[in-house]
């Protein structure tokens, strides 16, 4: 994964990484037997319940995101820009400015990242 980071004209630090997501999922759900010979076993057979430990879908993406994205973060805002522009990895830091003011600012909830650990936060809390 390419990774950058740059000043942008305000004097904001920016990191920026592009984002492309796999083809297709290693394991599907089919039920298809892969195996061109069965041979008993004299064990317990693991192969008729999933090993997976959750049964929810992945996400599928559509539109220009199913290419990918470029992410810039700065630590307050996030922002995602589509199509991934070829240059962005030796373009100058103007013009990868230029493309942060293109992006879609992302809203919603972000995960917090702290190096605490959970029983020193909820003690600061009270």
């Amino acid at each position: 994964m390419p990774y950058r980071s740059f000043e942008d004209s305000t004097g904001e630090e920016w990191q920026v990484w592009d984002i492309v997501p796999q083809l297709t999922e290693r394991r599907e759900e089919s039920g298809r037997e892969r195996r061109v010979h069965n041979a008993p076993i004299p064990f317990a057979d693991r192969r008729a319940q999933p090993r997976r430990l959750t049964t929810s879908r992945r996400a599928v993406l559509s539109g220009s995101y199913a290419q990918g994205w470029l992410c810039f973060d700065n630590g307050k805002d996030k922002h995602r820009l589509t199509p991934i522009p070829d240059d962005w990895t030796t373009c100058s830091e103007e013009l990868l400015e230029a493309y942060l003011r293109h992006a879609d600012r992302v809203t919603g909830a972000h995960r917090v990242i702290s190096d605490q650990s959970s029983d020193e936060r909820f003690a600061d809390t009270g």
